[in-house]
């Protein structure tokens, strides 16, 4: 089958849905599919696979770039088109961000109170808002495409906020590759990293994975990490993506001794390996493909219930689902429990096997149900 598959940028440090499409497209192509990528850059390593790259260049407009991806697509000889976000040429529709709508209400939980309704009146109607409002019009328009939600949540947003019908929509979950995330590993990256960190034997890592720092909840760990040292315990956050220029993390090493900070990495297996458990109190997240690396991994998780991914995690079996993102000391509580090794231990095997019932192979399996749906579709149209 050729296969389109169209993604904001190609580039495994970004994480988020372009890990993911770059995870999948490896899938795709070992299963002898022609993949073809339409995006503004392929980097990062990700120049390696053998796709098929239709290239747009940097285009700063989110409009703009998914009126060039529609030109460019059109002139393909592809199958099927697969756009993981960015506009609304193609068969099937998996926002990686979910429903925008959505994510701006649930933003707005991270301003004062009184400050909301401000904010909510400038969402209305500043330009690039209604930029975005004009792209989910016509992603979510067409009640001939399918609808793919990461998530349940994801799903029922779809239909809450855009009136997406609901057999128009598949609910697949992420999944990992469950052979390069694995417990296996430890023994190879442990040591070595958390001595380049300076991180001491006996210290829990409570691991933080993200890019957009305020929207994943990082001032909230930060926080419960730091209440957590200040009671007797000895923690340390590592946070991984994102960048430095960030307030939370411009402090001195001396004035903030239990973060340590890595940034953007092309492989964040090493650190998943050097964790003892991963943290995410992220205020809106369709399904973070992190959780998915970090069960994997075998790690408890700590997540919120705003992040489509705790769908997947039992209460105290794989990790804890926080009712509020910005409450510290309910993070606190839970990471508290964790500085148990016996629990981390049993937390962890039980992440592991959840992590074995969600691998990406099966996530591969679903997508390509749901593609020869839509191709039977188009024969009976014909």
């Amino acid at each position: 089958m050729k296969i389109g598959l169209v993604v904001d940028n190609l580039d495994p440090r970004r994480g988020g849905a372009q890990g993911w499409t770059l995870q999948y497209a490896e899938r795709l192509l070992a299963r002898g599919h022609e993949v073809h990528v339409v995006t503004q850059e392929i980097s990062g390593g990700a120049e390696r696979l053998p796709l098929v790259p239709h290239c747009l260049g940097p285009i700063s407009s989110h409009f703009g770039r998914a009126v060039a991806a529609e030109e460019m697509l059109r002139t393909l000889d592809v199958d099927l088109i697969h756009d993981i976000g960015v506009g609304w040429y193609c068969d099937v529709l998996q926002s990686e961000d979910g429903s925008r709508l959505a994510m701006w209400e649930h933003r707005l939980k991270l301003l004062p109170a009184w400050l909301r309704p401000l904010k909510r009146q400038m969402i209305g109607i500043l330009p690039r808002y209604h930029s975005f409002r004009q792209i989910m019009t016509k992603q979510f328009g067409d009640p001939q495409r399918i609808v793919l939600a990461v998530s349940k949540m994801c799903a029922d947003h779809y239909r809450q906020y855009h009136g997406v019908a609901a057999e128009q929509i598949r609910v697949v979950y992420h999944g990992a590759d469950n052979r390069r995330f694995s417990p296996e590993h430890r023994n190879l990256h442990r040591e070595p990293v958390r001595a380049r960190l300076g991180i001491d034997d006996d210290e829990v890592v409570f691991l933080f994975v993200g890019h957009d720092y305020r929207r994943k909840g990082l001032a909230t760990a930060i926080r419960a990490v730091e209440k957590l040292n200040a009671d007797g315990g000895k923690a340390r956050l590592l946070v991984v993506g994102g960048s430095r220029r960030s307030p939370l993390l411009r402090a001195t090493p001396e004035n903030r001794p239990t973060v340590a900070w890595v940034g953007a990495t092309n492989d964040p297996v090493p650190y998943y390996s050097a964790a003892d458990a991963f943290v995410l109190p992220t205020f809106y997240d369709p399904c973070s493909l992190s959780v998915s690396e970090a069960v994997a991994c075998g790690l408890p998780c700590v997540t919120s219930r705003f992040n489509g991914a705790a769908e997947l995690l039992s209460e105290g079996v794989e990790g804890f689902v926080l009712a509020d993102p910005a409450d510290d000391c309910e993070l606190f509580d839970r990471l508290a429990e964790l500085m148990d090794p016996a629990l981390r231990a049993q937390m962890g095997e039980a992440a592991r096997r959840l992590a074995m019932q969600h691998s990406l192979d099966r996530n591969c399996d679903e997508l390509m149900a749901i593609y020869q749906e839509r191709a039977r579709r188009r024969l009976c149209a014909a």
